[in-house]
């Protein structure tokens, strides 16, 4: 039966903490960076700057790794690729489909970086027929109709949702029910699956109203700052010889010539 769970701790049984699960990948691109320079070590004030955290934090993450890095010199940064990686499953082949092949699917078919952080677009599926056998990426697409046999021949265990709302729920049933148990879901809603299942989620759109709520924020303090700068300049007393001075003259008006 559906939970509405999205999110399953799956890594505890190995005692590494789900905040810092989410922040390996940012270690990885950081040190894969690293690695295409041949930088052979990463001191880590250097690698928590360049991955957004800060040093003490990323410390402790590595030590769930079981990585301490070494006093005076840092961290081996190939060491640390395959460790990280390791880590997180990228040392073998994951299949993925998309299903829901738009604009979205279709960008995200044409992405380069699944095949070099080890996933693999198996196949590429949709609901309209005249999709069928269309090439995107190269891969031409498969009909939903097969979808149950597609993940099933391809032993497929990842699926992507970038279908609209309205389809996203159903989509996801017949995944999890062909055996998919980790989905990424672009669709603009909220899934629900069964325990076991672990459900990712990016919506752009909402990432774009919290960008636009700090915008806000900061004109409103622009404005009040600039607010709070013209009355300070208009009313605030000047002190002379200890005793502060009101700048307005009787008239309301700053006198032309302030009392030395």
């Amino acid at each position: 039966m559906a939970t509405g769970r999205t999110h399953r701790p799956a890594t505890r049984s190995r005692g590494i903490p789900e905040a810092t699960v989410a922040r390996l990948p940012l270690y990885l691109r950081a040190l894969t960076g690293l690695s295409e320079r041949s930088v052979p070590t990463v001191s880590s004030e250097e690698l928590a700057a360049a991955a957004g955290v800060n040093s003490a934090k990323l410390r402790k993450d590595f030590s769930y790794l079981g990585s301490y890095g070494t006093r005076g010199v840092g961290y081996d940064v190939e060491y640390l690729v395959y460790q990280i990686s390791r880590e997180l499953g990228l040392t073998q082949d994951w299949p993925v489909v998309i299903v829901g092949i738009g604009n979205l699917g279709a960008a995200l078919a044409n992405y380069g970086g699944f095949a070099s952080r080890g996933f693999r677009v198996a196949a590429l599926i949709d609901a309209d027929p005249a999709m069928a056998g269309k090439p995107v990426a190269g891969i031409p697409v498969q009909h939903s109709d097969d979808l149950e046999k597609i993940i099933s021949d391809n032993g497929v265990s990842i699926g992507v949702i970038a279908t609209p709302a309205g389809a996203a729920q159903p989509v996801c049933d017949r995944l999890v029910a062909a055996g998919v148990t980790s989905i990424l879901n672009f669709a603009p809603t909220v899934l629900s699956v069964p325990e076991g299942v672990d459900v990712r989620k990016v919506d752009l759109s909402i990432e774009l109203q919290i960008l636009a709520f700090h915008e806000q924020r900061k004109a409103g303090e622009d404005a009040a700052a600039a607010e709070a700068g013209g009355v300070s300049d208009a009313v605030a007393p000047v002190v002379r010889g200890g005793a502060a001075v009101d700048r307005k003259g009787p008239d309301g008006d700053m006198p032309a010539v302030m009392p030395a």
